[in-house]
């Protein structure tokens, strides 16, 4: 998030096919581990599934990317358009989906499963969950990501707004952002108040090391900053993530070493997809545009997928179907979903929104000049 240096082009080109694939595939991930081994843990009376992907890495390198791509945009027009930019892409289909799916579980509410009320609704839409999540159950558990996305963008918003975005502060920044929750993690993982655990992970600071490997691999890409300082800024956020995939169970904390692993290769994979070339010398214009096409519609795939999925797969559970249709039919579903939400809310409001926006920009820069 700093200043463009004299003569340095500014970054706006057309996207890298390679971007699409990464984007695809963190999303069909999140899909495969949602549908093959979330499910019956969530719902054990599901049949067995015949594959299970039991990694959780979709989600968090999501993050990564959004905060990577955070930093190729917000020099493009004035911070404010950008954040709202952000807010208008992000904040309506979220809200569209939960209404969707609160519909759906109520119509198709199968005993014994969640049965939303109005009161849930409520505590979805305004997120309550990222700060409680005991108290206000979640509707679609993949939504853990729209705050801190939403939370991710502001921060950078304000950050670009001042000198600490910029320059060394910003590598000051990342360092402080990595390292503090790092230093507080014993404090995290024992029974601290109640009080101390909303605010600590209602601000995701367990996450934060996502956004700044996307930070670091954008300084990095752009070589301001050399391989050694993006080494051990990268080698700091895998140890962030290794310690937030500990988990406190009956028998004490236990290491998920294998989402750990996962993730941190992805995060690689990121990098070097940022740094080198595009992969559109291995990838057939056919497959190319297929992957663009779901790239596109990703956000809604992601929101859409999960809960509704559930209850696709067990109704074909009911009727004896294959655990591996069951896998196609949540992952088809999901697309659909995602299609529908993608072209009904995100791109029409997303336009509305920028256009009003840009309208009263253009009103208020008229009504200074005379």
């Amino acid at each position: 998030m700093t200043t463009k240096r004299p003569g340095q082009a500014s970054g706006r080109s057309s996207r890298k096919v390679s971007w699409d694939v990464v984007r695809t595939g963190c999303v069909v991930l999140v899909m495969l581990y949602h549908a093959t081994f979330l499910s019956t843990y969530l719902h054990p009376e599901l049949t067995p599934r015949t594959f299970v992907f039991p990694y959780q890495v979709g989600a968090s390198l999501l993050l990564v990317v959004s905060a990577y791509f955070a930093c190729v945009t917000i020099g493009r027009g004035t911070v404010l358009r950008y954040w709202w930019g952000r807010i208008a892409r992000l904040l309506p289909p979220f809200l569209g989906a939960v209404v969707v799916i609160f519909l759906v579980l109520r119509w198709a509410a199968i005993p014994g499963w969640f049965y939303p009320s109005f009161a849930d609704l409520g505590w979805n839409l305004l997120m309550l969950w990222n700060w409680k999540p005991a108290a206000y159950w979640f509707i679609d558990g993949s939504h853990w990501t729209v705050p801190l996305q939403l939370m991710g963008f502001t921060a950078a918003a304000l950050l670009f707004s001042t000198s600490w975005g910029h320059g060394r502060r910003i590598v000051v920044v990342l360092w402080a952002a990595v390292l503090v929750p790092i230093a507080q993690w014993p404090l995290r993982v024992s029974d601290l108040s109640e009080a101390y655990r909303t605010v600590v992970d209602g601000i995701g600071m367990h996450r934060w090391h996502l956004f700044v490997v996307g930070v670091a691999i954008w300084l990095w890409s752009t070589r301001r900053i050399g391989l050694g300082h993006f080494a051990a800024l990268l080698v700091t956020c895998m140890l962030g993530q290794a310690l937030h995939n500990y988990s406190e169970t009956p028998e004490g904390l236990i290491a998920d070493w294998g989402s750990t692993v996962a993730v941190c290769v992805g995060m690689v994979v990121v990098a070097l997809t940022a740094r080198g070339p595009d992969w559109d010398r291995f990838i057939p214009n056919w497959l190319a545009a297929r992957v663009r096409w779901f790239a596109g519609i990703s956000y809604g795939v992601f929101l859409t997928h999960q809960a509704i999925g559930y209850v696709v797969m067990r109704e074909l559970d009911e009727i004896g179907a294959n655990p591996l249709v069951q896998t196609a039919a949540m992952l088809i579903t999901g697309t659909i979903l995602g299609w529908a939400l993608t072209h009904a809310v995100e791109r029409p409001t997303h336009r509305f929104l920028m256009r009003t926006y840009d309208h009263l920009a253009a009103w208020r820069a008229k009504m200074r000049l005379g």
